[in-house]
C-alpha cells in the first residue's frame, strides 16, 4: 500500500527522499505526462534509425561491445534485444537487498523517462507496474564492473519484463512469466534498442548511493547524540564545543556537529556538578568529536552531491539527442563518479564507528572512565556487563578498515579490450552498504553503554538531548543488571538508527539537529 502520493517520474527531479519513499516505505511511482512526451520524441528518432536509412548505429543494427562492427539485419532487430538480456544475465552470488532492487527499478524507470534512451513507454510502464505491484526481480549481486553501467544486474532486472528470468512475489520465487501473471501483468516484446536501454546505466550503484546516504544522514546526527551521552557519562567538558572555537576553523560539518553537541548537552546537571574540577582536557574521542564527525559530514556532502546528480542523469549508450536529431555513442554509463562517491561514503561512515568504539572503550575501562564501575556492572566477576559488546564493536571497526580499501582504484579490462577501463563501482556499493550497517551497530553499542553509564551518576541528570537519547534506548533495551544476551538489544537500537526513530525521539525533545 502506498504511504504517500505516487512519485511522478520526469527524469529531472527525483530526490534521495523519493528513492527512500518508494524503495523502503512503499510509495508508488508513476510516469508523468511530460515523460511520456519526451519518450515519444526520442522513440521516433530510434524508429527512423532502425527502419529508415539503416545507418550503422550502435546497439540498433550492430552487435555489442567488441562486436560493434558486426551488422545486424533489420528482421533480427527485436531478436538482438532479447538475446542481449539473456547473454548479460549471468550475475552470481547472493541477491541484492530487496530495497536496493526496488530502488534500481525506480531509477531505471526514471532514466528512461528522461527521454534520452529511445525506448517506448510500454516497457517503462511495465517496469513501474512491477514495482508498484510487488514483483521483485531476483538479481545476483556479483558480476558488474561498473563500466557500461551495471550490465549484468540490470539484465537480471529486465528479464521478467519479457517473461523470462526470475522474480519474487509475496515471498515466492517464480519464473518471470509466472510472476507477471500472478499480479495480472503480461510480458512485453522488445523492439529496437529497448534491451540496450534497459541494461545500460548506473542504477544499482546509484541505488546503493541514494539509500545509503538517506541512512547516513541519520547516522551523523546519531553519532553526535551517542557522543553527548558518552560526554555526560565520562564527565567531559562542553567548552570544546563552543561556537567561537569552530568559527576559527569554519568547516561546515565541524560547525554543525559542535552545535549539535551543545544543543544536546543543554541543561545538564551532570556538567554543572563538575564545572570546577581540576581536569584540564578531555581525550580526543570527546574533545575532537566535532572535528572527526564533521569531516565525515563533509565527505558525505560530496557523495550526496554526486549521487543527487546521478539520480536524474542520462547514462544510456547511445544517447538519443532529440533536438540535434542524433544518436551518439558516449561514456555517460561509466561508474567512476559513483565509485569514488561510494568509497568516500564507506570511509566517512567507518570513521564515525572508529571514534565511537574509542568512546565505548573509555566507558567500560575503569582506568579511563573516571569512577564508573568496570564494564558498567556492579557485580563484576559474576557478571561481565559490557565487556563483550566492546569486543563486538572492535570486530566491526576492524572489518570496516578492510572494507574501506577503495574499489574505485582498480580496473580490469573487459570485452576484449574494447572496455579497457572500468570503475568497479558495484564493489564500492556492496562494501559501503556493509560498512554502513557495521557503523550503525557500533553506534548502537555506544548508545547502550552510554545509557547504562549515565545512570550510575543518578540522581544527577544529563542534558535534555542526552536524556532523551537514554530514554529512547530504554524503550528498546532495559537496563542491564545481571548478564543477559545483548545481541537483540544491539540490533533493536541499530534498527532505530537505520529507520530514524531514535534521532526523531531526541529531536522531539530538543528541536531539529543539524
Amino acid at each position: 500500500m502506498a504511504l504517500r502520493t505516487a512519485v511522478q517520474l520526469t527524469g529531472d527531479d527525483l530526490t534521495i527522499d523519493d528513492v527512500w519513499a518508494v524503495a523502503v516505505d512503499g510509495a508508488e511511482a508513476a510516469l508523468s505526462d511530460l515523460a511520456r512526451e519526451k519518450i515519444a520524441r526520442a522513440r521516433a528518432l530510434v524508429e527512423r534509425a532502425a527502419h529508415g536509412t539503416r545507418e550503422h548505429t550502435y546497439g540498433i543494427n550492430t552487435g555489442f561491445g567488441r562486436f560493434v562492427s558486426r551488422s545486424i539485419p533489420e528482421e533480427l532487430t527485436a531478436e538482438l534485444q532479447l538475446r542481449l538480456l539473456r547473454s548479460h544475465a549471468c550475475g552470481v552470488g547472493e541477491p541484492y537487498p530487496d530495497e536496493i532492487v526496488r530502488a534500481a527499478m525506480l531509477l531505471r524507470a526514471n532514466a528512461l523517462a528522461k527521454g534520452f534512451s529511445g525506448a517506448r513507454a510500454r516497457p517503462v510502464e511495465l517496469l513501474i507496474e512491477c514495482l508498484n505491484r510487488g514483483v521483485l526481480p531476483h538479481v545476483p549481486s556479483r558480476g558488474s564492473v561498473g563500466a557500461s553501467g551495471d550490465l549484468a544486474p540490470l539484465a537480471h532486472l529486465a528479464l521478467p519484463l519479457v517473461g523470462e528470468g526470475e522474480a519474487w512475489v509475496d515471498g515466492r520465487r517464480l519464473d518471470g512469466a509466472a510472476a507477471l501473471a500472478e499480479v495480472g501483468l503480461e510480458p512485453v516484446s522488445l523492439e529496437a534498442k529497448e534491451g540496450l536501454s534497459l541494461v545500460n546505466g548506473t542504477q544499482f550503484m546509484t541505488a546503493f548511493g541514494a539509500l545509503a546516504l538517506a541512512r547516513a544522514r541519520r547516522l551523523v546526527r546519531a553519532a553526535d547524540i551517542a557522543c553527548s551521552l558518552s560526554v555526560e557519562a565520562l564527565q567531559g567538558s562542553r567548552t570544546s564545543f563552543l561556537p567561537q572555537i569552530h568559527a576559527a576553523r569554519p568547516l561546515r560539518g565541524q560547525i554543525d556537529s559542535a552545535a549539535n553537541l551543545l544543543q544536546l548537552l543543554e541543561g545538564s546537571a551532570i556538567n554543572e556538578s563538575h564545572r570546577w574540577c581540576d581536569k584540564v582536557q578531555d581525550a580526543y574521542s570527546l574533545r575532537c568529536a566535532p572535528q572527526v564527525h564533521g569531516a565525515s559530514r563533509d565527505l558525505l556532502a560530496y557523495a550526496e552531491a554526486t549521487v543527487s546528480v546521478e539520480l536524474n542523469s542520462a547514462t544510456d549508450n547511445p544517447l538519443v539527442l532529440v533536438d540535434d536529431e542524433l544518436l551518439v555513442s558516449n561514456g555517460n554509463f561509466h561508474g567512476q563518479p559513483l565509485a569514488f562517491a561510494l568509497d568516500a561514503l564507506a570511509m566517512a561512515t567507518s570513521e564515525l564507528a572508529n571514534i565511537s568504539e574509542r568512546r565505548i572503550e573509555r566507558l567500560v575501562n575503569p582506568s579511563l572512565s573516571d569512577g564508573l564501575p568496570a564494564f558498567l556492572t556492579l557485580d563484576g566477576g559474576l557478571n561481565s556487563g559490557f565487556m563483550i559488546p566492546q569486543y563486538v564493536a572492535a570486530a566491526l571497526v576492524s572489518e570496516n578498515k578492510s572494507l574501506c580499501h577503495p574499489a574505485s582504484v582498480d580496473s580490469i579490462p573487459t570485452s576484449a579490450g574494447q572496455e579497457d577501463h572500468v570503475s568497479m563501482g558495484n564493489a564500492s556499493g556492496l562494501k559501503a552498504w556493509q560498512v554502513l550497517a557495521n557503523a550503525e551497530r557500533v553506534l548502537a553499542i555506544e548508545l547502550l553503554a552510554g545509557a547504562q553509564a549515565v545512570e550510575f551518576l543518578a540522581p544527577l541528570e544529563p542534558g535534555a538531548g542526552a536524556r532523551a537519547a537514554r530514554d529512547a534506548v530504554r524503550v528498546l533495551s532495559p537496563r542491564l543488571a545481571d548478564d543477559r544476551p545483548l545481541a537483540s538489544d544491539i540490533e533493536a537500537v541499530a534498527g532505530a538508527l537505520r529507520d530514524g526513530g531514535l534521532v526523531a525521539a531526541v529531536e522531539a525533545e530538543v528541536g531539529e539537529l543539524r
